[in-house]
């Protein structure tokens, strides 16, 4: 028992260094362009830059014989600790949280003289947080009228204190910490201590710890070096591509199995792509390769310190190519040595212990797995390492999530089951379920891009996939890919052979007969062919309104629909919308019911045009077949061009088929 206790205490140490790490990190990568624009002006227009330019480089004099400005030195101090501010902000508070934090952060700028990045990274969201707090107390208590007094003034009082705080307070104290640090480094640099920074660096990294260190420390001491002095080495501690090359190298000669094969493709991604988490699965397996990567990132260290080599900027993301585009004029040969010593270092490293290895075989797949499981999340590149499948056997269940499990998973389900069944593959269940009621027990999983994140650390097993089209997504076409090459892999379905017609029939019927219980979920009176609504907001009024008076749902219901559309957007692709209740609200549905509402000028839907609004309250599953029906007819062009020229409720209802037979 003490011993699983300190294992999950441990565990959770790991998880929140992780996500203060993401944390740091989301305030520094959205504005890595901004870095980068600095470093290339710098590096252009300073007075020992390419094109010496003193108006841009701010350095001599302007025609008025006053000192130039430029842009390196006003960029460097305010508009990147503005920008980490307003975004820190933002991440915590929505743009009210990102203004307040930009106002509060401009007092620690104001109070320094040096690059104020870790002054930002607290102003940004404490001041948002403390925003956020502030306006919950008065949160509905304020008269009719004096909204927009009080916010405004709210706002702007408390950002102007937080200024004065951060002038008085944070930035002396902030000002210490960076003198500290850069003392610490210069005596690590001095003291030639600085390589052995790779121990704890390049396992970090593999554990996904590195962003704490990168973004917390290493980059703000580095800007602020690289503004003294044109470029700091502290840039490369992290983002070296070096160690990694000359592990994936060493896999790719010494390696066995789908290690070995997988590397040279993985090479690709690291060196050029700059995606080092390609690599960790590779460490994870041999936990051992861990010296390699190691050795080679101490000899990287190593490199720079002795050749005095640096970045202008930061590498991001850690590509060869993004590395050079950073590196400083005089330390093109240094940065090159740096690379290829720490690949060599790596490489030997590596070679020795996959030699010496008494294992006969590497599951690439499983470290791919453990690696997730240390994220936290889903990999972008863990699906390289995975069979064709990406699943344990063929894939048999297939399930659409969306918030409520009743509209656009209903839609999106119809649509890839129709797919699916015309590939040949009628076994294949293909069902639609609210994200709550996810259990991992799924082969794919398909969901809105925007839902995505709710799902997954509900069906870590499963394969992924995230649409932004409901109904023609190009995604569905990959499904059925997935789904045909898990069938060859079996043997057991051919799959070249679509079903038998037969087959196809029986299925379909199996899919009308959800409508068993629904023949009158669509109705006559439920169809308008001319709405009345010109907004978003009023369209599913309109539509909630037709199930309201159909006795369908309680009049609270069309609220849930409002609810749900801010959460996740119900657009569906083809001029459609399908509004539906939240899944909380399922309990003031009476019964399954069905509305059309047809705009023929269009509506606006968040960027969208809109020219049909279908209402939806289902009860278990009575309304499955009319979405069906529709899911099959908004998938067809043609079909939608002929419900748009539609001149009476009973062609609109025709076009559907017998849904409500």
């Amino acid at each position: 028992m003490a011993t699983q206790l300190e294992a999950r205490s441990g565990t959770s140490a790991r998880v929140r260094v992780q996500k203060f790490g993401t944390f740091l990190s989301g305030m520094i990568m959205p504005n890595i362009g901004a870095f980068i624009a600095w470093g290339l002006i710098t590096a252009l227009f300073i007075e020992a830059g390419y094109f010496p330019v003193g108006v841009l480089g701010g350095f001599g004099e302007n025609a008025a014989g006053d000192p130039n400005v430029g842009l390196v030195g006003p960029m460097i101090t305010y508009l990147l600790p503005l920008l980490i501010g307003y975004t820190g902000g933002k991440m915590i508070y929505e743009t009210r949280g990102g203004v307040v934090g930009a106002a509060a952060t401009m007092g620690v700028i104001v109070g320094t003289s040096i690059p104020m990045f870790i002054g930002a990274m607290i102003m940004g969201p404490l001041t948002a947080y403390l925003m956020k707090k502030i306006d919950s107390i008065w949160d509905g208590k304020i008269r009719p009228g004096f909204e927009m007094l009080v916010n405004n003034f709210a706002a702007g009082i408390f950002a102007a204190l937080m200024a004065v705080f951060g002038l008085l307070a944070v930035g002396p104290l902030v000002t210490l910490f960076s003198d500290a640090a850069g003392r610490g480094v210069d005596f690590l640099v001095s003291s030639g201590l600085l390589p052995f920074t790779s121990i704890l660096i390049e396992p970090a990294k593999i554990l996904f710890l590195n962003n704490a260190i990168n973004y917390g420390v290493l980059t703000p001491l580095a800007t602020e070096q690289a503004t003294e002095t044109g470029k700091s080495l502290l840039f490369l501690l992290e983002a070296n591509p070096g160690p990694g090359l000359g592990l994936l190298l060493a896999y790719a000669v010494f390696g066995r199995g789908m290690a070995k094969s997988s590397a040279p493709g993985a090479i690709i991604i690291q060196f050029l792509g700059g995606i080092h988490e390609i690599y960790f699965p590779y460490v994870l397996m041999k936990p051992l390769m861990v010296l390699a990567v190691i050795g080679g990132g101490m000899a990287g260290i190593f490199t720079l310190v002795l050749t005095g080599a640096g970045l202008r900027s930061p590498a991001a993301p850690g590509s060869i190519i993004a590395v050079y585009a950073a590196t400083a004029q005089d330390s093109f040969i240094g940065i090159t040595l740096s690379v290829l010593m720490a690949a060599a270092v790596s490489f030997l490293i590596g070679s020795v212990i996959l030699k010496t290895s008494k294992s006969t075989d590497d599951d690439i797949a499983g470290a791919a797995s453990k690696m997730e499981g240390l994220k936290g999340k889903k990999s972008s590149v863990a699906g390289n390492f995975r069979s064709t499948s990406a699943t344990d056997g063929p894939i048999r269940n297939i399930v659409f999530a969306c918030d409520a499990g009743m509209g656009s998973s209903a839609m999106g389900a119809s649509v890839l089951r129709n797919k699916i069944k015309a590939a040949g593959f009628p076994d294949v269940k293909v069902t639609n379920l609210a994200i709550a009621n996810l259990k991992d027990d799924y082969d794919v999983v398909v969901t809105h891009q925007d839902l995505a994140a709710r799902a997954e650390p509900l069906t870590q097993r499963a394969t992924h996939v995230s649409v932004d089209n409901f109904m023609n997504s190009p995604r569905y076409d990959e499904i059925v890919e997935l789904v045909r090459a898990s069938a060859s892999a079996e043997g057991g379905v051919d799959p070249k052979n679509p079903m038998p017609a037969a087959a196809a029939s029986e299925a379909d019927a199996d899919t009308d007969g959800a409508g068993t219980g629904a023949n009158d979920v669509l109705a006559e009176q439920s169809v308008v062919l001319n709405g009345r609504a010109t907004t978003q907001e009023d369209a599913i009024n309109e539509a909630g309104r037709l199930l309201v008076e159909r006795g369908a749902v309680d009049s609270s219901y069309v609220a849930a629909m409002h609810e749900r559309e801010k959460s996740v957007p119900t657009y569906m692709g083809n001029f459609l919308a399908i509004p539906h209740g939240t899944n909380a609200a399922k309990d003031l549905i009476k019964r399954s019911a069905v509305s059309i509402v047809r705009y023929p000028e269009g509506i606006d839907w968040n960027g969208k045009q809109v020219k049909f609004v279908v209402g939806v309250a289902g009860v278990n599953n009575e309304h499955l077949s009319i979405l069906s029906a529709i899911a099959r007819v908004f998938s067809d062009k043609d079909q939608v061009a002929k419900l748009d020229e539609a001149t009476s409720v009973d062609e609109v209802l025709a076009l559907f088929g017998k849904v409500n037979a």
